[in-house]
């Protein structure tokens, strides 16, 4: 029988790993869908697999769950290979994107669900579910059907199953899509909360830059079945390793520039009609390269000598900030973000862009 939630607190040391992915495959026919996938996992750590739709992170969270078997490479839990284990004898903690609650159970009996299973029964039972309760805040809606819940009550039943048995692993695939934006953030701030209080590892799979960057601790950001990079999410943002990875962060604008010279790690380039910018990365000089620029590369106010003269096509209100659409004086569009009293549209403005948020994309 596992120990309850409260013995579990704390019990893994940081720095041991929790969960090893060793050239983790899956092929469908020619189809490769994951590709030699390798990660380590700290005990203790929420690691976020990113990407976009199809790049293979929920296959790869469905192989660590063993729902899925992988063509070739191991799943390592604890340092034990359980790779050719059933999903229930892993003991992992899955949280769904449709939270996939028992309709005719409460609240109560779908988090006693799991524990049941386990062989938990009479005042232990009672207790553990009480605990779980406690944890994301429902212990009030024990007695209730799910149908009776709002969005971000279910998915909190949804997590108090999960952990009630006390896993060794959480994963989380997508768990927030089906919220709206409001309760979504809600939930990222519970889903961190919850995570850090029980110290458990945790994978939660993502489309959502925004939620991984906020949630995480590393970010492991995927494309095509593939690793691109993984780091902090300060790591992957301000030094992303190549082309997708800082095109797929932040908001950025492309242009085509030619590469003038390098200095001081960075490439000082000149755009089509004329302008001069630097930005990070590596090219050669004479070469034709296209530049990210995320939006808030693009600073207003710059000195008149040293900016770049624009002017504002569009200004679209947006709270706190405004998003501006600026055309330079060569013809080439960006777009900034903005505080709220910056200027309409027709007006004449001098930008200067900042080269830690413009990135090399290609030769």
């Amino acid at each position: 029988m596992d120990a309850p939630l409260a013995a579990r607190d704390g019990a893994l040391t940081a720095g041991v790993t929790a969960l090893q992915l060793a050239g983790l495959r899956k092929q469908y026919g020619d189809n490769v869908v994951v590709a030699g996938f390798d990660l380590d996992v700290r005990a203790g750590e929420l690691v976020a697999l990113l990407g976009p739709s199809g790049c293979g992170k929920t296959t790869v969270l469905r192989m660590i769950a063993g729902l899925v078997a992988p063509s070739g490479g191991a799943v390592r839990i604890e340092g034990a290979d359980v790779t050719a284990l059933p999903p229930h004898r892993r003991r992992l903690g899955l949280v769904f994107q449709s939270y996939a609650l028992f309709p005719h159970l409460t609240v109560a009996g779908n988090v006693a669900f799991g524990l049941r299973r386990q062989g938990v029964r009479g005042a232990e039972l009672a207790q553990r579910v009480a605990r779980a309760l406690d944890l994301v805040r429902l212990a009030a809606l024990a007695d209730r059907l799910p149908r009776q819940l709002s969005g971000g009550q279910q998915q909190r039943v949804a997590l108090a199953r999960a952990i009630a048995p006390a896993p060794r692993l959480l994963l989380l695939d997508e768990p927030l899509s089906n919220l709206d934006a409001q309760l979504r953030e809600e939930m990222q701030i519970e889903i961190r909360r919850l995570q850090r209080e029980l110290n458990i590892t945790s994978i939660f799979v993502t489309h959502d830059q925004h939620g991984a960057l906020s949630l995480s601790d590393r970010i492991c950001l995927m494309d095509r079945g593939r690793v691109q990079q993984v780091g902090t999410p300060q790591d992957v943002y301000f030094a992303p390793a190549n082309a997708f990875v800082a095109g797929f962060l932040g908001r950025a604008t492309r242009l085509r520039c030619r590469v003038l010279h390098a200095d001081a790690g960075r490439l000082h380039l000149r755009l089509a009609g004329g302008a001069e910018i630097a930005a990070t990365g590596s090219a050669a000089p004479g070469s034709e390269v296209e530049v990210l620029v995320r939006h808030e590369a693009v600073r207003l106010g710059a000195p008149a000598a040293a900016g770049l003269p624009a002017t504002v096509l569009l200004r679209a209100f947006a709270g706190a900030h405004a998003q501006l659409v600026l055309r330079l004086d060569g013809g080439e569009e960006l777009v900034a973000e903005a505080d709220a009293a910056a200027p309409d549209a027709g007006a004449r403005v001098t930008v200067a862009i900042d080269p830690r948020f413009a990135f090399v994309a290609a030769p």
